[in-house]
């Protein structure tokens, strides 16, 4: 049961409840920071599955040397 089963007519009625929480003028607001911290959470992901890659393909790099060597 995750994000995607929320469907349209779930959707609609969260947007419904947070303009009644927080207003019409508050929830660009929200928003725009909801979007900027999705955007950096990607950008770490990100930066995060490189350098992991990096290091696999350093690991691999060392290893076929060392059998090379052998």
């Amino acid at each position: 049961m995750g994000l995607g089963s929320i469907g349209f007519p779930g959707l609609i009625l969260i947007l419904v409840i947070a303009l009644i929480i927080f207003g019409p003028k508050k929830l660009p607001e929200i928003g725009k920071a909801a979007g900027n911290t999705l955007r950096e959470f990607k950008k770490s992901t990100q930066d995060l599955t490189s350098d992991v890659s990096d290091e696999v393909k350093e690991t691999k790099d060392i290893v076929k040397k060392d059998d090379q060597n052998k």
